[in-house]
């Protein structure tokens, strides 16, 4: 262990030599960081991206040298995508979300839902209401008292239409929210939710900073105030946002001071910043994270998620309207395992549905398993003919289309090549493109990502349901909406189990997605920080690994 410390202890002090070079990029004066701005740095490089993470990290360490080593200030710098807003209401990604904000109600390391800033619920089945008992004592992070109109205001400013949030499905069935007093308020839905009380994990926001604010557009959500175990210190628009430690958390002060989310969007960057020194964890390709396994001063996390890729076929793009019966010849074409050897390095599984990795997953329904003469069989029974190119054509015109996906996702990127190989070969023109904006409207497929590593409703009914704000496919299937509503709709684990089977088994038969593998996620760790929990399901982009960020610590 001692070989070890010192093989980090290295990799610090290479970090510390640079520092002197970042006080111009985010202007330190004797240690503290300035407000953050509220434009977007335009065109910044990965190297001033670099330069603030180690200003930031590096200079209240510097300066913690003089007296005792063990009063050094800690900082942790975690290699992050990009924020042009941190917005939890309407934007549902955002793994920053856990450390600045709370919900009434959390995950621990086994998804299951624990008390947050709810204390205790109590659920009347007659009136079919939520009533939510808040801890007292909790602030938010610029001091003014946290309350249950803090609540109410949240979830009813998701719920409004004219904000467009993508978690407004989850709230659909809320009636009325009633505050009682400070610390008490009640949700009375319209139908029972069984998935309501993980919904209750969404970040509460402050009533007084946003009451009449633009919930698209406000600055609050460039400089958010949360009630979470760390607040904002300052953020360099595409280089790094910088987190200090909530003193006054109501859980407990955080053990590590500082954490860094330091903006690398390109995963080759990442990995060499990662073996530089210049970050101490960061999500990696599989590739690139087995190249830290057994080396001195990292540690590394296999974890499964329920995270998995699959191509949306854009049913508001008149190409699928018009043939939509060839999606199951595209979905047979996808040899999945040969992707997930090739791009994985076998680290995941061949997808076939959406909950695979949940309790109520339905493995008696079609897989789609490879079978190019299968697909080749659905192309000529629907009447498409094979031209000297072999390319099929229908009613004259080629089967072409392609695949779009998302700038900085190389492992996607693979993904879709193979892919699209894959389709070429039984007949059907496929090509890759990565636009440099998604057009959810007027694109013809895009390498999709999701998952439902908490209640199964999550990332089914609003993904799948007719109308649903995160149906980016525009898939509508009424069979698929009145299972997905009867699931949500019942406590009783039998009458769930049946309802999210038969939706397994429509969306076999009438697909949304072509879906490809679960992948598992890589994420490599300077091997000072503990308190990780390794054992954890992991959701979509891997969020969740900072569900006890405060309780973590650097040795």
């Amino acid at each position: 262990m001692r070989k070890l410390k010192n093989g980090v202890k290295r990799r610090k002090r290479g970090i510390r030599r640079t520092v002197g070079l970042f006080a111009i990029t985010l202007s330190l004066g004797t240690g503290l960081l300035t407000a953050c701005g509220a434009d977007r740095a335009g065109g910044a490089g990965m190297e001033s991206g670099q330069e603030a993470g180690e200003q930031a990290g590096g200079l209240a360490a510097d300066e913690g040298q003089a007296g005792d080593e063990q009063a050094e200030p800690t900082t942790l710098i975690y290699g992050s995508g990009d924020y042009t807003r941190i917005n939890p209401a309407l934007d549902e990604h955002g793994e920053i979300n856990l450390l600045l904000f709370d919900g009434l109600t959390a995950h621990n390391g086994k998804n299951e839902v624990v008390p947050g800033l709810a204390k205790s619920w109590e659920f009347d089945e007659t009136a079919c209401t939520y009533t939510f008992y808040l801890e007292e004592g909790v602030t938010w992070h610029d001091g003014e008292p946290f309350t249950a109109e803090d609540v109410k205001f949240t979830i009813e400013t998701i719920m409004d239409p004219e904000n467009a949030s993508e978690n407004a499905p989850n709230y659909e069935d809320v009636e009325e929210i009633t505050v009682t007093d400070d610390h008490t308020v009640s949700f009375r839905l319209s139908a029972p939710n069984v998935a309501f009380l993980d919904y209750m994990t969404m970040a509460v926001l402050p009533e007084h900073l946003l009451a009449g604010e633009d919930m698209q557009t406000s600055d609050f959500f460039r400089a958010p105030v949360g009630t979470g175990p760390y607040k904002m210190e300052n953020w360099d628009m595409g280089q790094a946002i910088v987190l200090t430690k909530n003193e006054s958390y109501f859980k407990g002060t955080p053990h590590i001071d500082r954490v860094i989310f330091k903006i690398v969007t390109d995963d080759n960057a990442k990995t060499l910043q990662m073996e530089a020194g210049e970050l101490d964890l960061a999500l990696l390709p599989p590739k690139a994270a087995q190249t830290f396994e057994n080396r001195e001063g990292y540690a590394c996390y296999h974890m499964q998620t329920s995270d998995y890729r699959g191509i949306l076929f854009n049913f508001n793009n008149p190409y699928w309207r018009e043939n939509r019966d060839i999606i199951p010849a595209v979905c047979y074409a996808i040899d999945r395992q040969a992707i997930v050897d090739a791009v994985l390095l076998g680290q995941g599984m061949p997808a076939y549905g959406p909950l695979q990795r949940n309790i109520y997953n339905n493995e008696n329904m079609e897989h789609y398993d490879y079978n190019p003469e299968k697909a080749v069989e659905i192309l000529e029974s629907a009447g498409c003919v094979k031209g000297e190119d072999g390319i099929y054509t229908r009613d004259g015109e080629p089967l072409s289309f392609v695949i779009s996906v998302g700038a900085g996702d190389q492992v996607r990127a693979d993904m879709a090549q193979a892919a699209a190989q894959q389709i070429r070969e039984v007949g059907i023109d496929c090509k890759v493109e990565v636009p440099t904006k998604v057009d959810w409207n007027g694109q013809m497929s895009y390498l999709i990502g999701w998952g439902s590593p908490f209640d199964a409703d999550d990332h089914t009914y609003k993904v799948f349901g007719t109308g649903k704000g995160a149906n980016y496919s525009g898939y509508s299937n009424a069979a698929v909406d009145r299972y997905l509503t009867l699931a949500r709709s019942s406590d009783d684990p039998q009458v769930r189990a049946e309802n999210y089977a038969r939706f397994q088994e429509e969306l076999a038969n009438d697909p949304a997605y072509a879906f490809i593998c679960y992948i598992d996620a890589d994420y490599v760790v300077d091997a000072s920080i503990q308190g990780i929990s390794p054992e954890t399901v992991m959701g979509h982009h891997g969020v969740g690994i900072f569900w006890n960020i405060a309780e973590w610590q650097m040795e």
